[in-house]
């Protein structure tokens, strides 16, 4: 047999043997694949129980609700609304639909329903502020900022800080009065008892003003927001022992009740800087 032959034969028995030591670790690797794979269906069926256990226990159903910034309506009164229950069961929570019925309610400027795992439920609302209070006859209605009246909710008391509105009905006129209400500082708000309605042919937004301080303001809506900013400036300039009537239909006047003349009163804007 020639050398060349011999080399063939040994390199043969090389490839063997390399081919019979690879074949425990293809075992081996196979055998670890099948075990992952193994444990793998093992965790999702247990995973699958577990879910369907939680789904058919009470521990899926609601446990807590929780209810904030419900000045207006009661505990009760929202939940209830929100049609959420202790026998809900969690995943069936549609946050949009509730959020949808909640700011249904009149008072209701936005609502977040958010979903606290395992079985909490919080309910946040923000609700319109009430600017003025309206008079139909001896009762009082809450406006709300947006305009709205809620004639369902008569005051028996109303707050001292929120001026009254009396001789309006609800469209534009009283719509101008809330929007200027709004543009308001707070003090100047707070300063204001009542507010009549007293339009005239040439002008159905011309108003009246009783002040908390004693004063009266004459005024049309169309600047009674610029104007009346610096309310605070012009009562500064006048003797506080003599009041009167502040006329700011045009430019802006102060007539003493027991004057016979008025005089007029310069705003200076600079001083409310």
């Amino acid at each position: 047999m020639g050398s060349a032959d011999k080399e063939g034969i040994e390199m043969d028995k090389r490839k063997i043997v390399s081919i019979e030591d690879r074949i425990p670790k293809l075992k081996h690797q196979r055998r670890k694949k099948a075990n992952r794979r193994l444990i793998m269906l093992l965790a999702m069926f247990f995973i699958l129980i577990a879910g369907v256990i939680y789904f058919q226990s009470p521990l899926s159903k609601v446990k807590d609700i929780t209810v904030s910034g419900n000045d207006s309506y009661s505990y009760e009164h929202i939940v209830e609304k929100s049609g959420i229950s202790f026998d809900t069961n969690m995943w069936k929570i549609s946050k949009g639909e509730i959020e949808g019925e909640l700011e249904k309610i009149q008072e209701i400027k936005q609502a977040s329903v958010n979903i606290k795992l395992p079985n909490t439920v919080d309910i946040v609302l923000v609700e319109y502020s009430r600017l003025a209070y309206i008079s139909k006859g001896k009762n009082f209605y809450p406006v709300l900022e947006n305009g709205n009246i809620l004639g369902e909710k008569q005051m028996d008391e109303i707050p001292v800080n929120a001026p009254i509105l009396i001789g309006f009905k609800e469209g534009k006129v009283l719509d101008e009065m809330i929007a200027a209400l709004e543009e308001l500082p707070e003090v100047v708000m707070n300063s204001i008892s009542e507010i009549h309605s007293q339009p005239i042919k040439t002008d159905r937004y011309l108003i009246k003003l009783y002040m908390n301080d004693g004063y009266e303001v004459n005024a049309s809506l169309r600047t009674f927001s610029d104007k009346m900013a610096h309310y605070p400036s012009i009562v500064s300039q006048l003797d506080p022992s003599k009041k009167g009537v502040i006329d700011l239909e045009v430019g802006s006047y102060f007539k003493a009740y027991e004057a016979e003349e008025a005089e007029e009163v310069e705003i200076e804007k600079e001083s409310e800087q």
